[in-house]
């Protein structure tokens, strides 16, 4: 299986699911197999969406990705490091530049520290959405058509376990055992919904 920090992947041949792990272990186990028939599908485990495969040019695990992966590194070069930085508009009022041009280390640093907070403050929540997100996503592609469907997306989103466990309980057991793996922090007791 793969690493926590490997991209991974779950292929399905209709509502059996064939192929789980790392984009490379995936597709090895793919081209072992008949996919004459149709009916794959493959998914990002992080995020519930639906991937093109074979991986599109450009993709991590494509081919051609592999061999520039092995290209030796460019020479260091003088100026300031790179550090992963990306340059992105933003637009605020006035009073929000005035406000981030007086703190320390300027308007940059300072929004730098305000979304680490930001991002420490709501992990819990931030997880427990992205869990529904990702879970509701694979559903849709793969169960939309299932009875219950319908039932299982409101009780996803209602913080209902139980409901949603029953609602999916006819589903094909593959299915099952990914929505069950997929929504695994989206029903956290300490993630559920502020009551009013």
């Amino acid at each position: 299986m793969s690493s926590p920090s490997s991209p991974a992947c779950t292929a399905f041949l209709g509502a059996r699911r064939v192929a789980f792990g790392t984009y490379d272990e995936v597709a090895r186990a793919l081209a072992a197999l008949d996919l004459s028939a149709g009916g794959l599908l493959v998914f990002d485990d992080a995020t519930g969406a639906l991937v093109d495969h074979p991986w599109p040019a450009g993709h991590p695990s494509a081919p051609a990705a592999a061999a520039t992966r092995a290209a030796p590194a460019a020479a260091p070069q003088v100026g300031r490091p790179r550090m992963g930085v990306v340059a992105r508009e933003v637009t605020l009022l006035p009073r929000h530049w005035e406000w981030l041009a007086q703190q320390p280390g300027g308007a940059s640093a300072a929004l730098r520290r305000l979304v680490e907070e930001a991002r420490r403050s709501h992990a819990g929540r931030d997880g427990w959405r992205q869990a529904k997100e990702r879970t509701y996503r694979f559903m849709s592609a793969i169960a939309g058509g299932f009875a219950g469907f319908e039932e299982a997306s409101r009780a996803l989103f209602a913080h209902d376990a139980d409901a949603f466990a029953r609602c999916i309980a006819g589903w094909p057991p593959d299915v099952q055992a990914h929505l069950a793996w997929l929504a695994r922090d989206a029903f956290a007791p300490e993630a559920a919904p502020p009551s009013a």
